[in-house]
């Protein structure tokens, strides 16, 4: 891909789209977003046949299904994630650190047994849907970000191998937990975009600033008039960040 953006791995498509149409937007803005993600409308409706064809279009796989069950459930469904060679998997923080753990073991022995390297495993700490009454009303004491702190340390103490926050916990996380763990911020919103059902979205330059490694970006590419110039103009904002 010779007019690759030098921010191509940094960004990733929510393809929460049908499938035919999240395959052709991804194969256009392809030249200036590495990751495609599957969610579970995705997930639910094809499989693995999803992740599949996405694969062939030359995407990383960021699959996104938040697992939240009991350990064993979690390791027998993460073991199969594994085994079809995403790059990433998301499971909740608050199932737990056996769960967590269960999680780690299950995608590295999946992916071991087909060959592959193992997923990244991301905890998902506070969604960035929910406001400081959302998070209260579901029993967390605190702000959400001290609520998604707290998550953090938990799974980090798990070993997973990094967290999903929004923006605005990247910069506590930094300083938390250093460099190691790989940071994902959903919420992202280019400057004047509208919010949607986000409550703690930020730009991409701030996300960047405050030590994501990878930015989910959904709605501001696929509902633009554009897409390929919106994703451009995305790359453009992060590699100046």
């Amino acid at each position: 891909m010779t007019d690759a953006s030098p921010a191509r791995e940094r960004l990733a498509l929510a393809a929460d789209l049908p499938l035919d149409e999240g395959l052709r937007l991804y194969e256009q803005v392809a030249p200036h977003v590495g990751y495609a993600k599957v969610g579970l409308s995705l997930f639910v409706e094809h499989g693995p046949s999803a992740v599949a064809a996405f694969q062939k279009r030359g995407a990383r796989i960021f699959l996104d299904l938040k697992l939240h069950d009991i350990p064993n459930t979690v390791e027998l469904a993460a073991a199969r994630a594994g085994a079809l060679g995403v790059s990433l998997l998301t499971v909740h923080a608050a199932g737990g650190e056996p769960m967590l753990r269960a999680a780690v073991k299950g995608a590295r022995a999946g992916a071991h047994a087909q060959g592959h390297a193992p997923p990244r495993i991301l905890a998902v700490t506070v969604l960035t849907s929910m406001s400081a009454e959302d998070v209260a009303d579901v029993g967390l004491p605190g702000a959400p970000e001290q609520a998604a702190l707290r998550l953090a340390r938990l799974a980090v103490r798990a070993g997973v191998d990094g967290l999903v926050c929004s923006p605005r916990e990247a910069e506590a996380f930094r300083r938390e937990f250093g460099a190691a763990p790989f940071l994902c911020t959903p919420g992202i919103r280019p400057a004047g975009a509208a919010l949607g059902d986000q409550s703690r979205a930020e730009t991409p330059a701030f996300a960047v600033r405050a030590g994501a490694d990878l930015l989910v970006v959904g709605r501001p590419i696929h509902a633009a008039a554009q897409p390929l110039d919106a994703a451009r103009a995305i790359a453009l904002e992060v590699s100046s960040a």
